[in-house]
C-alpha cells in the first residue's frame, strides 16, 4: 500500500513540476486558496435537538406566554372605549343633511347634533379621537406629497416650494404654504361635546388643545418661517392650500404657540398613518383634582360642524373616547398573540412528551450486533 505524501503549496495550487514564477509554461490553479474560510473549514456550532432540551423549552415558552398575554389582555379589557360614527350615510342620522349636501366647494358650514348615552363613568384622562375609514393615507404618491424643509420654517423653501408637492405646489401664480396632498386634505371637522344635566340644561366639556402632538414634530420637526412675530408678515407672498378657508397663519390666531405650522392639529394630521382605516388624537379631557370622574354616565350631545366630506371615497367619520393604560389604547391583539403562542407551545410539548414516552424503546443496555 503506497502512502501519499501532504504537500501544502500543491494544495495551495503550486505544484513541483511547474514554474512558480509565472514562465510561459505556467499553468495557472483554478483551485481555491488553501485557507480556512475558501475551504470551508471554519469553526461551526450545530445544537444536537434532543428531547431533553426541546421538551424543556416549548414548557418554559408556554408557561412564560400565557401568564404574559393574559395580563396584558385583561389590562386592555380594563380600557373604557366609547366609539360613535357621525358619517350620516343612513337617512335617520342627524348629519345626513349635511353629508349630502356639503362639499370641498361648499362656501358655508353644516352643523349638526348627534346625542349619545354614556353608561359608565370615565375616571383619569380621557382622550378624544377622530376616526376615518377607507382613507388612504399610505399611498406612495400621498406620503412624498410634503416639504419637510418648509414645514421646518426654511425661508428658500417657503417661497420655492419641493416639486414633490406638485400639484398642491403654487396657487394663482404664488408658492401654498404648507404644500402638498398631505397638508391640502387636513381633517377640519369640529367636534364639542356637552353633558345634559339632569334639568335638562347643557353643560360644555373642556378639554385640551395642546399635548395632543409628539413633542419630536413640534419643537424639531415643525417650525414657523422666522424673521417677524407676525405670522402674516412671516408667510406674506404664499397661498393657503386649495381646500383650506383660511390660511395657515389662522390656524389658532388666540395662540402663537398653537399657530401655523406649529398647529397640533396639523402636526397630528401631517404623520400619516399606515393603514386605511385610523385614528388620530383630537383633544384631551383632563382628570378632575377631585374624586368625581372624568366623564360621568349619562346623557351626552356632540356637535359637529361639518367640514369634511368623505362620500366621495366611500369613507366613514367617527369619534372615539377612550382611557388608556401603561400599555397604551385599548388594543387584545397583543395579548391574544401571547396567549396563542403558549398554548401551541405547551400544547406541542404535551404531545411530544408523550410521543417520546410511548415510542422511545432505547435501554441503557443496548445490544450491540455482532
Amino acid at each position: 500500500m503506497m502512502a501519499s505524501s501532504y504537500n501544502a503549496k500543491e494544495e495551495d495550487g503550486h505544484h513541483s513540476g511547474s514554474s512558480s514564477h509565472g514562465g510561459p509554461g505556467a499553468i495557472k490553479s483554478k483551485k481555491p486558496d488553501n485557507t480556512a474560510f475558501k475551504q470551508q473549514r471554519l469553526p461551526a456550532w450545530q445544537p444536537i435537538l434532543t428531547a431533553g432540551t426541546v421538551l424543556p423549552a416549548f414548557f418554559v415558552i408556554g408557561l412564560i406566554f400565557i401568564p404574559i398575554g393574559i395580563g396584558l389582555f385583561v389590562t386592555s379589557n380594563n380600557i373604557k372605549e366609547f366609539e360613535i360614527d357621525y358619517t350620516g350615510v343612513e337617512i335617520d342620522s342627524p348629519c345626513y343633511i349635511c353629508a349630502k349636501n356639503f362639499s370641498w366647494n361648499s362656501t358655508t358650514s353644516c352643523v349638526c347634533s348627534v346625542n349619545f348615552t354614556l353608561d359608565q363613568p370615565f375616571e383619569s384622562n380621557v382622550y378624544m379621537y377622530y376616526g376615518l375609514s377607507n382613507f388612504y393615507q399610505n399611498h406612495r404618491r400621498y406620503v412624498k406629497s410634503r416639504d419637510d424643509s418648509q414645514l421646518n420654517g426654511v425661508e428658500s423653501n417657503l417661497k420655492q416650494p419641493s416639486k414633490e408637492c406638485e400639484p398642491y405646489r403654487t396657487s394663482d401664480g404664488l408658492p401654498i404654504a404648507p404644500c402638498g396632498a398631505i397638508a391640502n386634505s387636513l381633517f377640519n371637522d369640529t367636534l364639542e361635546l356637552f353633558h345634559i344635566n339632569q334639568n335638562g340644561t347643557k353643560q360644555r366639556v373642556n378639554v385640551t388643545k395642546k399635548g395632543i402632538a409628539w413633542w419630536t414634530d413640534k419643537h424639531v420637526k415643525f417650525r414657523n418661517p422666522g424673521g417677524s412675530s407676525n405670522l402674516s408678515v412671516a408667510f406674506q407672498g404664499t397661498a393657503k392650500p386649495v381646500n383650506w378657508r383660511k390660511a395657515v397663519y389662522d390656524l389658532d390666531p388666540e395662540d402663537p404657540e398653537n399657530n401655523g405650522f406649529i398647529n397640533e392639529d396639523f402636526i397630528v394630521w401631517m404623520r400619516t398613518a399606515a393603514l386605511p382605516t385610523f385614528r388620530k388624537l383630537y383633544r384631551i379631557i383632563q382628570k378632575k383634582p377631585n374624586s368625581t370622574p372624568t366623564l360621568s354616565s349619562g346623557r351626552y350631545v356632540m356637535e359637529i360642524t361639518y367640514n369634511y366630506p368623505v362620500l366621495s371615497f366611500d369613507g366613514r367619520k367617527r369619534m372615539i373616547l377612550s382611557t388608556i393604560s401603561w400599555m397604551g389604547g385599548k388594543n387584545p391583539f397583543l395579548g391574544i398573540a401571547y396567549i396563542t403562542v403558549g398554548s401551541i407551545c405547551f400544547f406541542l410539548g404535551v404531545v411530544l412528551l408523550v410521543i417520546h414516552h410511548k415510542y422511545d424503546t432505547r435501554t441503557n443496555s443496548a445490544e450491540i450486533p455482532n
